[in-house]
Formats: C-alpha cells, sequence, structure tokens
C-alpha cells in the first residue's frame, strides 16, 4: 500500500473495502489496476469503468476491489481547473485519466485569489468566519457566496475536509483517534467520527490501518511543479 499527501491533494494505492455512501470535499480519480472500478450513486445505480472521476459534493459509494490508484484532488488545487474545465456532470467514466501519474502542486489560477487564500487558511488552522473573512479582505457574505459559485460548496464542508484531512496526518503520525480528533479541530472521537463517515464513508478504526501500514511520505517523489495533464480529447 503506498498513501502520500501533497498541496492540494492526496494520492492512495492499495485495494479497496465496501464504504458507505458519502461526499467528498475534492474531486476523485479512481482507477482499477485489474479489470474495473465500481461505484454506486446515491440512487443505487453502478457506475463501471477502468478509471471513473466523481465531483466534489456527489454521493457515492466505492465498491471492493483489490487493487486501485486513487487520487483526492482538492478544489483550490492548480489540477483542479482542469477537471472544472472537463468534468461538470456527476460520476464519469475518464478513460484519459487512467494514466496519471502526477497532478503537480500549485493553487487555482482560475478561482479568486482570496477564495483560494481562504481554502488554504482554512487547511491550515481553524479561524472563525469573521476571523476568515478578514485575513482575506473580505466581508463574510461575500466569501460565502464566492464559495458557492466558484466550488460549489459552502465553506463550512470545505472546513470539514480541512479538519479530516489535519485528523488523518495525525493518526498517520502516530496519534491516537481520540488524539486526533482534538488536535484536528473536532469536539471529541465520535464527531470525528461521524463526519469522517459522513465524507469519506469509512470510520477511523478502518482507516487507521491504511495509514499505519501504507508506505507514506509527505509528497511523491516524481512532484511537479506543474500538472502533467493527460491527452485531452475534448482539445
Amino acid at each position: 500500500m503506498h498513501f502520500s499527501i501533497g498541496d492540494g491533494y492526496a494520492v492512495y494505492r492499495g485495494p479497496a473495502t465496501d464504504s458507505g455512501l458519502h461526499r467528498h470535499a475534492a474531486f476523485q480519480i479512481v482507477t482499477a489496476l485489474r479489470d474495473e472500478v465500481a461505484l454506486a450513486d446515491a440512487a443505487g445505480a453502478e457506475h463501471r469503468a477502468t478509471t471513473l472521476l466523481v465531483p466534489p459534493m456527489v454521493p457515492h459509494r466505492l465498491l471492493p476491489s483489490p487493487e486501485l490508484v486513487t487520487f483526492y484532488i482538492e478544489p483550490h488545487a492548480i489540477f483542479a481547473d482542469h477537471l472544472r474545465e472537463h468534468y461538470r456532470d456527476g460520476i464519469v467514466a475518464a478513460p484519459e485519466l487512467a494514466d496519471l501519474h502526477t497532478v503537480g502542486e500549485g493553487r487555482s489560477r482560475e478561482l479568486d485569489p482570496r477564495l483560494v487564500e481562504a481554502m488554504t487558511l482554512l487547511r491550515q488552522r481553524n479561524l472563525t468566519m469573521p476571523e476568515l473573512a478578514a485575513a482575506v479582505g473580505l466581508s463574510p457574505q461575500r466569501l460565502r457566496a464566492l464559495a458557492r459559485q466558484q466550488v460549489g460548496m459552502p465553506l463550512p464542508r470545505w472546513r470539514v475536509w480541512a479538519e479530516l484531512r489535519r485528523a488523518a496526518e495525525a493518526l498517520r503520525s502516530g496519534q491516537s483517534p481520540a488524539e486526533a480528533a482534538i488536535s484536528a479541530g473536532f469536539a471529541d472521537q465520535a464527531h470525528l467520527t461521524r463526519r469522517m463517515r459522513e465524507m469519506v464513508g469509512l470510520t477511523p478504526a478502518a482507516v487507521l490501518p491504511l495509514l499505519r501500514n501504507s508506505h507514506s511520505s509527505a509528497t511523491p517523489a516524481h512532484q511537479a511543479t506543474d500538472p502533467q495533464l493527460p491527452h485531452d480529447p475534448h482539445r
């Protein structure tokens, strides 16, 4: 198993177990290394392909797979600009992304830079909405509107995703679920469990072995400064 985290993305390679219905705050690109990857949508319909893409906030459930590669691309990352341009309608087959190896590091060039900065700040620490808005030079109302208009989600949903990311990093570093919950900004371990099940479809107990047993690193060895885009059939 391999798990790595970079600026605006995470990558997992390994087996997948059946998950509950959930909604990420990131784009998810899943490629099966054997046969096909299978996802079920909120209506229970199955989607199967070598590679599937799920936009942020789309409910889905990952079906068991012996080995797959999953990229989580956060909406303020530079590669998300490419995904927003070409993938807008629910769960879709994306064979052109099957050979994706690296997504580069860097911030979106299309989103309002003040929104990108706000999302980055929430990744780093918890701030109240007035504090966050003041830090990027906007009113709370304008900042909320930007999030809905440009990334299609309310900032509180992004805040939870950012807290889950911090919790995952804390678990990987050796903290217990209770310790990781507090250090990430959750009220307690039960709060972390509810949010993780809601947004990832798994519990901390299920995620912990993946994090602890994976060969992980802060960034992949093949890091690039710009995204290495696959062949784009739309051009």
